[in-house]
């Protein structure tokens, strides 16, 4: 038997040295196929990859999805089932407006639905980078929904309260304990047992590991369950951002190293503080020694929870970082797996991959796929997509001062309003007018580290002068004669690490400023877990105030490469040969969140490079495939001789306009129909 997997591993390692030949996403199928019967069972009992096959019609509906769900920063995520229902909340640290709530329906398609801590709130005890509110933990009891979250730099617990987790919510209050409880906080999770009785998880030290009850009100009651042998050896790292889970009257009790990896387990028969009634566990994920994947490093993960089916999941976390392509700098972003068991109850997450897996069957409620997301500032409250990374910054902005504009209002320096950053692939747009008269004085779009201490500007400046288009990170800055009048045109392309500035008079005809500038600086591990967050992306303004009418993320009329496709399946991606069909049943990709147009300016055409060997077909639908979306576009593929031979494709669609994910269907024979990427007109 052994003999079998250790085969069957080393067919796979050799497969995977042959990524133009085979996708990755094929893989997954092909073990299920190889490792059957007798072998597959031996894996089952010691825990390890169990993979689920490929549904029969995965090539014409949505069945699969690609990690991360949530990309960009969403550290230290907690995880909430009510219901039907699922809310994630998390770590917010220095950001203001504080701890944002997502709810979702499939646990694959997110909305922001409030922020329970106003950037008012005067009781921080400190929004310096890094610091702010920490593991923010939604939980659900005696009919209340309550945020336990970390008042950090020695602020102790806090929590609020609400009856709808979309709000209104409660103002902080500081958490009681009870004379034997000690310090509490700050990486504190919530468990609710079987009868409903509420515990909190309190995490304050490296060496502190304690359960507690929970009374009606909220606050600590009972006796302390003191677990700090746990990690007095300090043999799990930080044994830090613990949460709980039970099963089959088994506790579980799931911790993780530190923000780099690691997660372990433990459980036991009752809540009790004797260690001896405790079993150690040891690892709960598989790590990757695929070097290309793209998330090996998963930890810090919600409790478990069963679905209708019977299959279990947890959220987690993981930097971005395949073998020579690091984009930490993005910050900890969001990964949904499977966790299985074995037959004596072990907890086993097989390793977090970065290709297409079996989503869980559950249906989505409308929601799009969790990005940025455009904004053109006609409503009187700023959408709560956008965030600050001080509170001096959330007082220093107006969406009423002038309808239908932002105005940014620096007070003795920069000012600027974020959303995080996700995604190797985008374009961002806005259209700025400002009275810029003195050096110093800029306003455009910014894309910052969690301390701004590494930051991309475009903008519209004074130099020399005169106005000028500046575009600049560190070193490397490029600049041209801004003479658009009283407005301005900005466009930023990212295509992986390359960023490349464009300027224009009316947002159409666009004029590129100097040469790309490479972002690695700013994309790759920074210094202290760049205070704890990921980079951020929108808009700034220096020196003198400044209005925005709109604000584009993914502007579909810029090219959107294939390669960047936020899920997909039966494809093989690739930067230079785009999304090559690699199965005979046919594939499709999902680009998220592209903006195909405003009001006043509706795409009307659809082109398409392709190459192909034999004749294909290509179709676009917006917001999902066959009932669940809308077809766009049919494009016949005629065999263009090669897979390097490129034709652009074109057809007419619907008049549309907004924000939508974007389905590209490919009907074509295996390995014989390539799509590398399309645009809007």
């Amino acid at each position: 038997m052994t003999a079998i997997i250790f085969l069957g591993f080393i067919i796979i390692y050799t497969l995977m040295t042959f990524k133009s030949i085979i996708s990755r996403c094929s893989l997954a199928f092909f073990f299920c196929t190889v490792l059957h019967g007798g072998a597959l069972a031996q894996l089952n009992r010691v825990g390890d990859i169990k993979p689920a096959p490929y549904p029969p019609d995965a090539a014409d509906q949505v069945r699969t999805y690609v990690n991360p769900v949530l990309a960009g920063d969403h550290p230290d995520p907690t995880l909430l089932k009510v219901g039907d229902d699922f809310y994630m909340c998390g770590s917010s640290f220095h950001f203001a407006p504080n701890l944002p709530v997502l709810h979702s329906k499939d646990l694959l398609h997110w909305e922001l639905i409030s922020r329970v801590v106003p950037a008012d709130w005067d009781e921080l005890k400190s929004g310096a980078p890094g610091a702010g509110i920490w593991q923010g933990a939604i939980t659900y009891f005696y009919g209340v929904y309550h945020i336990y979250f970390s008042n950090s730099a020695g602020g102790g617990q806090y929590m609020a309260s609400a009856t709808n987790p979309a709000g209104p919510w409660s103002a902080p209050e500081k958490v009681k304990t009870t004379p034997d409880t000690g310090p509490i906080g700050y990486d504190n999770s919530i468990f609710v047992d079987d009868d409903g009785t509420p515990y909190m998880i309190i995490k304050p030290g490296q060496t502190t590991n304690r359960i507690q009850q929970i009374d009606h009100s909220g606050h600590l009651t009972g006796k302390l369950i003191n677990l700090d042998w746990i990690n007095h050896d300090k043999k799990y790292s930080w044994a830090e951002g613990p949460v709980m889970c039970k099963r089959d009257g088994w506790y579980y009790y799931f911790m993780a190293g530190d923000v780099t990896g690691g997660q372990y387990v433990l459980r036991s028969r009752s809540l009790v503080a004797d260690s001896t009634k405790w079993e150690n566990l040891g690892k709960v994920f598989a790590f990757s020694k695929d070097p290309d994947n793209r998330f090996r490093s998963a930890n810090h993960m919600s409790s478990p929870f069963r679905l209708n089916d019977g299959t279990w999941w947890c959220i987690a976390q993981s930097y971005d970082a395949p073998k020579g392509d690091d984009w930490s700098g993005q910050g900890r972003q969001d990964l949904i797996l499977q966790v299985q068991w074995t037959a004596d109850g072990r907890p086993f997450v097989p390793y977090p991959s970065d290709m297409p897996l079996v989503r869980p069957n559950l249906v989505n409620n409308g929601l799009s796929w969790r990005l940025p997301r455009s904004d053109e500032f006609e409503n009187p409250n700023l959408s709560l997509y956008w965030h600050f990374l001080n509170r001096n910054a959330a007082m220093q902005y107006s969406v009423t001062d002038n309808k239908g504009w932002l105005t940014l209002k620096p007070k003795g320096g920069r000012t600027h309003i974020l959303q995080k950053e996700a995604g190797h692939y985008y374009s961002l747009i806005t259209r700025v007018k400002d009275n810029v008269s003195a050096a110093g004085d800029g306003a455009g779009l910014y894309l910052t580290s969690g301390n701004e201490s590494v930051n991309v500007r475009l903008y519209s400046g004074f130099d020399e002068g005169r106005k000028k288009i500046i575009f600049t990170m560190g070193k490397q800055s490029f600049s041209a004669e801004n003479n658009s009048g009283a407005s301005v045109w900005l466009k930023l392309e990212r295509k992986a690490h390359e960023l490349t500035g464009y300027y224009s008079a009316d947002g159409l005809s666009w004029h590129q400023i100097g040469a790309a500038i490479n972002a690695a600086e700013l994309d790759k591990a920074q210094p202290d877990f760049n205070s704890w967050v990921g980079t951020s992306l929108g808009l700034f303004a220096e020196g003198k105030p400044a209005n925005f009418n709109l604000f584009v993320y993914k502007d579909g009329f810029s090219e959107q490469l294939l390669s960047g496709a936020n899920n997909y399946w039966g494809v093989t991606l690739s930067p230079v040969e785009g999304a090559t069909v690699n199965n005979d049943a046919g594939a499709w990709v999902m680009l998220g969140g592209v903006n195909i147009g405003m009001a006043s300016n509706k795409a009307t055409r659809i082109a398409l490079t392709a190459a192909a060997l034999t004749n294909g077909r290509i179709e676009v639908w917006i917001d999902g495939l066959s009932k669940n979306g809308k077809k766009i576009a049919t494009i016949p593929v005629k065999s263009t001789g090669s897979l390097t031979s490129w034709s652009t494709l074109s057809a007419k669609i619907p008049a549309i306009s907004g924000q939508h994910d974007l389905y590209i269907r490919i009907k074509g024979d295996k390995n014989a129909l390539s799509v590398k990427s399309l645009i809007f007109k």
